[in-house]
């Protein structure tokens, strides 16, 4: 699933895409949202907004497209003339110097501002939004016996972190996934927070994840660069049996929330 960067992303490719405001055309081939694309057709985008793993595509004074991509959830770009849509399009927008193509989201919903405004507040601050207050989300945390892993991955206490940055952040502070939220002191949350802010607005910068210290990358170390589908130098995510780049020890990996948690035994050593 795509992590909070790359729904910002999207937010700033969606309004680069049409950012002229002429009207659009809005089409639904699969059919699954062709009467809501019909009430949208021929009005302009006018604004694009994101909060943790939920995209918001404005129009009229209060009508949204709500998206949420999912597991499976796909976003195509490209210049005019469009191609033929494939049955598999649940959502194009177009003019005539781009288009946009959705296919397979968990959600493609037209919403009220009412209804969007009901999904901010169920949502924890997002690092990527300048809105975002982390005293909120260090309240729930610390109070909580749940594990910071599996915090900081519920998406009710911080909006947009998933597996990648949830393992990358814990490595990068020298913390015990295990530990529970009570247990991490102010100092820690801050540094957590303010570094988490910094990698995921990196990560928009650079549409993927990069999260070593430059002393720590390939060329600094003289090893062979990652190799991945998913792209990016990092410490632990994806590297179980791989050893560690500080210290050696092979990274380990275990079922925490539903997904992999992956970390460094050594370096991320309980109190």
């Amino acid at each position: 699933m795509p992590e909070g960067h790359t729904i910002h992303r999207l937010a700033k490719d969606y309004a680069a895409a049409f950012a002229t405001g002429a009207p659009l055309r809005v089409t639904s081939p699969q059919g699954k949202f062709s009467d809501a694309a019909a009430l949208l057709d021929g009005t302009p985008l006018h604004t694009t907004d994101a909060h943790g793993k939920h995209l918001f595509l404005g129009f009229r004074d209060a009508d949204w497209i709500h998206i949420h991509l999912g597991l499976f959830g796909k976003v195509t770009f490209g210049p005019a003339p469009a191609p033929p849509p494939t049955d598999t399009v649940r959502l194009r927008l177009a003019h005539d110097g781009a288009y946009v193509d959705l296919r397979g989201p968990t959600t493609c919903a037209l919403i009220t501002g009412g209804e969007k405004q009901a999904i901010h507040e169920r949502l924890g601050p997002d690092p990527l939004r300048p809105d975002a207050d982390p005293a909120a989300a260090y309240r729930r945390i610390s109070r909580s016996r749940t594990t910071i892993a599996a915090l900081l991955m519920d998406q009710k206490v911080i909006a947009g972190v998933g597996n990648v940055y949830r393992a990358e952040v814990l490595f990068r502070h020298r913390i015990d996934p295990y530990r529970p939220g009570r247990d991490i002191t102010p100092a820690e949350w801050d540094a957590l927070w303010t570094d988490l802010v910094e990698l995921m607005h990196e990560g928009v910068r650079r549409n993927r994840i990069d999260t070593v210290r430059p002393e720590h990358t390939p060329e600094a170390m003289g090893r062979p660069p990652r190799v991945d589908d998913h792209g990016g130098e990092v410490y632990v995510y994806r590297r179980a049996n791989q050893p560690c780049h500080l210290c050696g020890e092979p990274i380990r990996t275990a079922g925490l929330a539903a997904r992999n948690l992956f970390w460094c035994p050594n370096c991320q050593r309980g109190a």
